[in-house]
């Protein structure tokens, strides 16, 4: 990794709002990887550091970029629970379906970990809930495999299509 990539993933880690500007204004190329496949946004998405993705964002960064795994910040922030960090991807016009190396989406990773307010966020803003991941799981059989009640009650209650 060159010097301006590992400065870009360690300012978008730690928030260095002043070296994330530095680097920006020298039209650095926001979609470089680090050596785990991580883009400048999934790494301040996972590591809560919600200005700076804000930063990266309105300089450019794709809302929708992929580690080398398929996952995305969306998926990322779900899976921490980081709630005002998916309101700003979504702000950003993130696409909430798209599936990870696993077929596994957003809502998925919500479910999974239990973060039922990004699940209710999620469904408000349209995530369907029929997709299937490489096993055949949706997200409400996820909910049931986690015993996520609360996660089971908004799929099946609020969102599910009655039969």
């Amino acid at each position: 990794m060159d010097n301006i990539t590992s400065a870009l993933i360690h300012a978008s880690r730690t928030g260095d709002l002043p070296l994330l500007q530095e680097i920006l204004a020298l039209k650095t190329n926001l979609e470089m990887r680090d050596d785990k496949g991580y883009t400048p946004l999934i790494i301040a998405c996972y590591n809560h550091q919600t200005a700076a993705a804000r930063l990266l964002l309105e300089s450019g960064a794709d809302v929708n970029g992929t580690d080398i795994g398929g996952n995305t910040a969306l998926m990322g922030v779900c899976f921490k629970g980081y709630i005002e960090i998916a309101e700003l991807l979504i702000a950003h016009h993130v696409k909430l379906d798209l599936l990870n190396g696993n077929g596994g989406t957003a809502l998925m990773f919500a479910v999974m970990f239990g973060r039922n307010a990004l699940v209710r966020l999620l469904l408000d803003h349209g995530a369907d809930v029929m997709i299937k991941d490489y096993r055949g799981m949706n997200a409400l059989d996820i909910a049931v495999q986690q015993n996520n009640e609360e996660g089971i009650l908004l799929l099946k209650t609020l969102y599910l299509p009655v039969n």
